[in-house]
């Protein structure tokens, strides 16, 4: 699992822009973003020099592993597997990521934040094909079932992201029972399915160097 020192708001700002780190505080007033639009830090203010290409790729690379909050070492072994798959690198990356089970678990609407999503799967309350499964990083497939166990639906955190979730679209590659708390993985998703704003020809690119 990946941990993170580091304020997450401090990485969007970083970043430029919203991440979706903190579930439903980056839909506040409260989000830094929106009040400190400038990197963090001492010099945070100062004007910013032009990227090199590669610090844009830089950059990007950066921008993906923290949304889906994976070490550099895990991203770089997808990175690896995406290279080894066939069809287009890029699309095969994000697949990797997105059917990972605690970003699956956040898109069902289970947590409002991956970061959320890895804690419930740690506790073991999570079920893949009526078993529990503990390790984020596990990659669903096709057909599987994702739920929450029986002793965990009514716990607060749980009933209100999925409440929250309500308003917000589903993926059109999941399929979810807010009664049941279960969803279905219906396919793999192709890269129009998916909405994390990233370039990933660039990730490719600065793998490729």
């Amino acid at each position: 699992m990946a941990t993170q020192g580091t304020p997450v708001c401090r990485l969007c700002r970083r970043e430029g822009e919203k991440l979706y780190l903190k579930g439903d505080k980056c839909f506040s007033r409260k989000c830094p973003v929106e009040r400190r639009q400038y990197a963090p830090g001492q010099h945070g203010q100062a004007r910013q020099q032009k990227l090199s290409d590669y610090g844009i790729q830089l950059r990007e690379k950066q921008k993906m592993r923290r949304i889906y909050g994976v070490r550099e070492g895990q991203f770089r072994n997808y990175m690896k597997e995406a290279i080894r798959r066939r069809g287009v690198t890029g699309e095969i990356l994000l697949q990797l990521l997105e059917t990972r089970l605690d970003n699956v678990v956040y898109r069902l609407g289970i947590a409002s934040s991956r970061a959320q999503a890895r804690q419930l799967i740690n506790h073991g309350h999570i079920l893949v094909n009526g078993k529990r499964v503990d390790i984020p990083s596990f990659l669903v497939k096709p057909g599987n079932t994702v739920e929450v166990a029986e002793s965990a639906r009514k716990m607060p955190p749980i009933l209100a992201s999925v409440e929250s979730a309500g308003g917000r679209a589903l993926p059109a590659w999941l399929q979810f029972d807010a009664n049941q708390m279960k969803g279905t993985i219906v396919s793999t998703p192709v890269r129009d399915e998916i909405d994390t704003d990233v370039q990933e020809s660039l990730i490719v690119e600065f793998y490729s160097r």
